[in-house]
């Protein structure tokens, strides 16, 4: 087994969670630098739409892994863990706590069991999935991932065209599910005192859905359209890019591309965004040993500061 990494704090939830005001609490009270746990933070230009920290916030404390890639570039777990590992040494060597934080599950998951390499992409295969893909549509080849990879194809949705190639692709190309690959178990990883990990979970699942829609009315209000015309007037970037499937970034480019009507674009979004909710949540269930604090409780933040200090003071 890989040798344990210094200790750190790992802090996750769902959209629409608060993470980033709980973070910058934790931060200016024990001396933290913050690391993203996000796959759509990485990308420069897109701030409105990712619900990114304000230039004040950033400013505030140390932030890393945000604005690292261009919305032309794909970001992999692979990458990430590689990234987080290398940040987490040098935070510490500097006398200061990692503080992870983040919506991307799949990420926190990929760091505490490890990753395995998987398949590089197959322009052959590709092309294959995609005449399948035009024939059948694409619910009926999620229905076929599931088949041999139940597992992924529980936590996308049917019409998750990138995704759902993806995987297919791995499948076909290795004979192994992509779950295989995402996440290499390891027991001891998932409880290592090292890392512990608070997670943000609403009680009522009304109240989440109800910050989402105020967050993405605020989102329309700031210029998310505006942001998606000015990334569009590159001429580089597509619908296809992970980039451009972020949340919200895939429902307003539809509705300039005609795909589906503008008046629809609110409702449409909102959807999105508590169906993103609810992976994450479900993806967060199934993580061991974690400590979960209500997000929608009044006291919420005090008690994320408590458990926080209690791990600090449990390591003095």
């Amino acid at each position: 087994m890989a040798r344990p990494l210094p200790f750190h704090i790992n802090l996750a939830g769902p959209t629409a969670a608060g993470k980033t005001a709980v973070a910058l609490a934790i931060a200016q009270e024990h001396g933290c630098e913050i690391i993203s746990v996000d796959s759509a933070l990485v990308y420069r230009g897109m701030d409105i739409g990712t619900a990114k920290p304000s230039a004040s916030e950033l400013a505030a404390v140390p932030h890393h892994l945000i604005n690292i890639r261009d919305p032309l570039q794909a970001y992999s777990a692979a990458e990430f863990v590689k990234e987080a590992q290398a940040l987490i040494l040098e935070i510490s060597a500097r006398g200061r706590l990692p503080l992870l934080v983040g919506g991307t599950m799949l990420y926190f998951k990929a760091l505490a069991d490890g990753i395995d390499p998987m398949p590089s992409a197959n322009a052959e295969v590709r092309a294959q999935i995609e005449l399948e893909a035009q024939r059948l549509g694409w619910p009926a080849m999620h229905a076929q991932l599931a088949q041999v990879d139940a597992a992924t194809a529980a936590r996308l949705a049917p019409a998750d065209s990138q995704r759902i190639q993806r995987a297919l692709e791995v499948y076909r190309l290795s004979g192994l599910p992509m779950s295989h690959f995402h996440v290499r178990t390891n027991a001891d990883a998932a409880t290592s005192p090292s890392a512990p990990l608070i997670a943000l979970e609403p009680q009522d699942r009304a109240w989440l859905h109800a910050r989402i829609a105020q967050r993405f009315d605020l989102m329309l209000e700031q210029g998310l359209v505006d942001e998606v015309k000015a990334l569009r007037a590159r001429g580089d970037l597509h619908p296809n890019l992970p980039s451009m499937r972020c949340v919200g970034y895939r429902q307003v480019w539809e509705a300039l591309d005609g795909v589906s009507p503008t008046a629809e674009l609110r409702d449409k979004g909102i959807f999105a965004t508590r169906q993103l909710a609810k992976r994450q949540i479900t993806w967060l269930r199934s993580m061991a040993a974690r400590r979960v604090v209500a997000c929608d409780a009044p006291d919420a933040l005090a008690q994320v500061l408590r458990a926080v200090r209690n791990l600090v003071e449990s390591r003095a």
